[in-house]
């Protein structure tokens, strides 16, 4: 393992230590061999749990992170940004797309991927994507940090304590979430903001009263925003409102949004007039499930997600969801990194909120208009 050519500047303790740490310090720092700092990096499970948590521990305290490629990273000459993000796959996402369309099938971080190599392209730049959680997050940073110029990640993906190391070295980009270090350039959509419009889309236009929020289990900072947005709708229409969603799912997939129905529709009690779902995925799993227990949408309930990913418009009935610009998301973290890389004094550090859009369609009882659009209603973003 080559030894990285940059670290912090001080130990968790306040401690001065070298600005260059190496796998020689680590191996020092934590009492084992430098052949076993190697396997926590490259191969984690041959590695017991403590001696990796000890490793990992003075790797964090020393700011060293591995690279493949040291000299070329410390010099900003790899040509490469990259992008992290926990995959969450869901094993329903290749079927059910609508025939002849090619996109219909892509998910959340298929378009951010797409928009960080549309942009990436432009300036010369290479993509790299890390999407599996195995061996650890720490190993998931490792990864891409110790090869990149800079990189993308989603919220939650890595401790916080890593990504403060490696953004005081390597330009970094917060995707969604809330911003968790100031250095750090971050970009998020109007999540908030969103989720109440389309609740009070369903309360003031629709006249609906009995709704059922339908969130994840892990507590996303972007469901959590989504949540406080449906809250505050219901408040000012003076219905009461709950102080948890109705239901958690494990996983925002499609099975988790048929599982989440079938037991809302086994409810004692009367049946809810619309679900709301903390995105696409789920609403998707739904109205296979409604359909199949004989319940109309949106005559006998309503349905509703948040994404706007491209099933969305294909399913049937055409979902109701609020949109977000997935693309945009990618396109301006790549930008952002490449500028830090390009202009490495460029401050201060940017936080853009992007604008969604309520898009209505046929599941909560909006007809499509002609020519197979969707109605909707921008909601502005901000940048601070």
């Amino acid at each position: 393992m080559n030894a990285l050519s940059f670290g912090v500047d001080r130990t968790g303790d306040g401690a001065a230590v070298s600005d260059t740490p190496t796998v020689y310090d680590v191996a020092e720092q934590s009492g084992v061999s430098i052949a076993t700092v190697s396997r926590v990096y490259r191969s984690p499970d041959s590695v017991r749990p403590a001696t990796r948590e000890k490793v990992l521990a003075a790797a964090r305290a020393l700011g060293y992170v591995p690279s493949g490629s040291a000299r070329g990273l410390a010099s900003r000459t790899t040509g490469i940004i990259g992008l992290c993000f926990p995959d969450y796959a869901d094993p329903d996402a290749d079927s059910g797309a609508g025939e002849g369309d090619e996109e219909a099938g892509t998910l959340y971080s298929d378009q951010i991927i797409r928009g960080m190599e549309r942009a990436a392209r432009r300036h010369g730049y290479a993509l790299l994507i890390a999407a599996s959680l195995a061996g650890g997050p720490e190993s998931l940073v490792a990864k891409v940090a110790g090869r990149v110029d800079g990189f993308a990640v989603l919220a939650r993906t890595v401790p916080t304590e890593d990504l403060e190391v490696i953004s005081r070295r390597v330009p970094v980009v917060m995707l969604a979430g809330p911003r968790e270090i100031d250095h750090m350039d971050h970009i998020e959509v109007a999540n908030r903001d969103g989720e109440y419009q389309l609740t009070r889309h369903l309360l003031a236009d629709h006249g609906l009263r009995r709704l059922a929020f339908i969130g994840s289990a892990d507590e996303s900072p972007d469901v959590g925003a989504r949540f406080k947005g449906y809250r505050d709708a219901l408040r000012e229409a003076g219905l009461p409102v709950p102080e948890a969603p109705d239901l958690r799912a494990p996983l925002m997939t499609r099975a988790e949004g048929s599982r989440a129905t079938r037991a809302l529709l086994d409810r004692p009690g009367p049946r809810p007039e619309a679900l709301v779902f903390a995105n696409d995925q789920m609403a998707v799993g739904a109205l296979h499930t409604l359909e199949e227990a004989g319940v109309r949408v949106p005559e006998d309930v309503a349905v509703t997600g948040f994404d706007g990913i491209p099933l969305s418009r294909v399913v049937r009935p055409p979902l109701t969801t609020v949109r977000q610009p997935m693309r945009r998301m990618g396109e301006e973290a790549a930008e952002l990194l490449i500028q830090r890389v390009t202009e490495p004094q460029r401050t201060p550090p940017v936080s853009r909120v992007l604008p969604v859009e309520v898009t209505r369609r046929g599941s909560c009882g909006c007809g499509e208009p002609s020519g197979g659009g969707a109605s909707g209603a921008a909601l502005p973003g901000a940048e601070g």
